[in-house]
């Protein structure tokens, strides 16, 4: 069976903004110091998934639009796949 490591998003691996919280733009993202080449390390030489969950606080309000949300999510996304 394989082992399943379990990520949360904000304040974890990407920067959660002091603004507001929320990475609602491309300008936000931006990921903490060694996030990916700690997840590399961990998925390859202890042989980990990795498996990233979130909960997007205000999601689809006024406030935080889910349009908002996904051009980020999805550029952070491709960075982690490649």
């Amino acid at each position: 069976m394989p082992k399943v490591l379990f990520i949360d998003r904000d304040g974890t691996i990407i920067v959660e903004p002091p603004i507001d919280f929320q990475v609602d733009s491309l300008e936000k993202l931006e990921f903490l110091p060694k996030a990916i080449s700690n997840l590399r390390k961990i998925s390859e030489e202890n042989q980990f998934e990795l498996a990233m969950v979130t909960n997007q606080d205000g999601l689809g309000t006024d406030s935080f639009p889910e349009e908002t949300f996904w051009p980020a999510h999805l550029k952070m996304m491709r960075i982690l796949e490649a």
